[in-house]
């Protein structure tokens, strides 16, 4: 094998490839690249237990075909130094040479009767535009789970309506729940009715492969009984499923009668992180929304050690409502919207609250539950 390439388009690929290679791994061909020119063009792979990368680099000129596996983050660690310019990868016996420019650094080179195939991509359900994915990936990702033995906690829904071309994406820690909702067109002749899908994600996954996947474009969904595929502009990704389901948050937000608070949400986001910081360890941020001067105070810490704000706010449905929250998770949910302002519907302290959008309430919402207000 012998190619040649700029040093940006093969740092670009080495790094793409590698985000899926595990840190540790008691099988070490795991820890490989896998980089092929036999078709023309180079093409650099990775995997590991749960997922797969795979993107085609178009830009390199092969010399001479064929096929290498090499330490990944070894190899990424090298074109991050590598000066700027043409490279010259060749293989050379049992070792692996990367040069350009007067630096030149060789690698061992791994069994390629040890590594594994990698998974084919599952057959595609439709198409989603890639930054309102990689947008919306990231707007429910903050209320998914970080505690490992509840699997199904850690993921985020995504669910597939052929019939509605609705793309459904959710996620739960069992104190907030966001949901997030965004157009996709289902594939002629997809699986089930009209591409219609209903799976769970790795969060953690999902969110490396959304941001990885560039900003502009439709990028493919397939989808199979035990892993998820996304293809984009020459990448390709597999993930594996995670087994059980989330609950339905249907009922969960349905909320009886509340009331409606309308606030800008750039001053609520400074406000909050202000008073933040007295509120030691988890408590709370209170919110005291009052119709009589159309304003809302906020207020944190306890005894001497204590902070306050008050901002503008619209309250219809009662003429005073004092609500509390985790200040890390209304951070949380506040920053996970990009509207200028949003409309808070409140039940009352220690009762679910919902925080929405005020131009687009039903595309993109947020569940928190109210702790008791504290004495301030």
């Amino acid at each position: 094998m012998e190619f040649r390439i700029e040093r940006s388009a093969l740092t670009e690929a080495v790094a793409w490839a590698a985000r899926v290679l595990p840190v540790r791994s008691p099988v070490p061909v795991l820890g490989g690249l896998l980089l092929d020119t036999e078709g023309g063009r180079l093409r650099v792979s990775g995997l590991d237990y749960e997922a797969s990368a795979r993107i085609d680099v178009e830009a390199a000129e092969i010399l001479r075909p064929g096929k290498v596996l090499v330490m990944g983050r070894r190899l990424l660690d090298i074109c991050k130094v590598l000066p700027d310019g043409p490279v010259e990868c060749a293989v050379e016996g049992s070792r692996f040479t990367v040069s350009g420019d007067g630096a030149r650094f060789g690698l061992s080179v791994l069994p390629l009767a040890d590594y594994p195939a990698l998974p084919s991509l599952p057959q595609v359900r439709g198409a989603v535009d890639a930054a309102e994915f990689a947008a919306a990936v990231a707007d429910v990702a903050v209320a998914a789970g970080r505690d490992d033995t509840l699997p199904a906690l850690t993921g985020i829904r995504l669910g597939l309506d052929g019939e509605t071309g609705t793309m459904t994406l959710a996620a739960t820690d069992r104190y907030r729940f966001a949901v997030r909702t965004l157009p996709w067109k289902a594939t002629a002749g997809a699986p089930g009715p009209e591409g219609s899908a209903d799976v769970i994600v790795s969060a953690r996954r999902l969110t490396e492969i959304a941001r990885s996947l560039g900003r502009s474009g439709l990028v493919s969904v397939a989808l199979d009984a035990g892993s998820a595929g996304f293809e984009h502009a020459g990448m390709r990704t597999t993930v594996r499923l995670l087994e059980g389901r989330l609950p339905r948050h249907d009922k969960l937000f349905a909320l009886e009668s509340p009331a409606v608070a309308v606030v800008d949400r750039a001053r609520l986001v400074e406000a909050v992180k202000r008073v933040s910081v007295v509120a030691d360890g988890d408590s709370p941020v209170q919110m005291t929304f009052s119709a009589a001067d159309n304003s809302v105070l906020l207020q944190a810490g306890y005894e001497d050690d204590v902070a306050s704000q008050r901002l503008p706010a619209t309250l219809e449905g009662a003429r005073e409502m004092t609500v509390a929250f985790n200040p890390g998770y209304l951070a949380d949910a506040l920053a996970s919207f990009d509207e200028p302002a949003l409309r808070l519907l409140l039940m009352g302290a220690g009762q679910r609250a919902m925080i929405t959008g005020e131009a687009e309430p039903d595309t993109h919402r947020h569940l928190l539950m109210s702790v008791k207000p504290p004495l301030v």
